[in-house]
């Protein structure tokens, strides 16, 4: 891949399986929402668990429901955006579950 825009094409065919969609989001969800907990509560000894959390689900959309490998194992920058650009997409309705 050279480019992001590029990146994010390939990133969305792998990525088509709705059920995969829902638990991207809800993953991607649960990260933003344990984030906050930890923040607001100075519990930063849990910072471990937000990687679990996001990726445990996305990986299970991958490995049962889209049958391919995840992107992020070999661009994991780009695919650590891509799932929270996938995420505030889905969310506002840009792009469909």
């Amino acid at each position: 891949m050279k480019s992001y825009p590029e990146f994010y094409k390939f990133y969305l065919t792998e990525h088509k399986n709705k059920t995969s969609r829902i638990l991207h989001f809800i993953g991607t969800m649960f990260f933003f929402l344990f984030l906050i907990y930890i923040v607001l509560t100075s519990k930063f000894e849990l910072w471990w668990i937000l990687p679990l959390i996001g990726y445990g689900f996305a990986w299970i959309g991958h490995f049962f429901f889209e049958k391919n490998k995840p992107a992020t194992f070999k661009y994991p920058f780009w695919s650590l955006i891509s799932d929270f650009k996938l995420f505030f997409e889905l969310l506002v309705r840009k792009e469909k579950f």
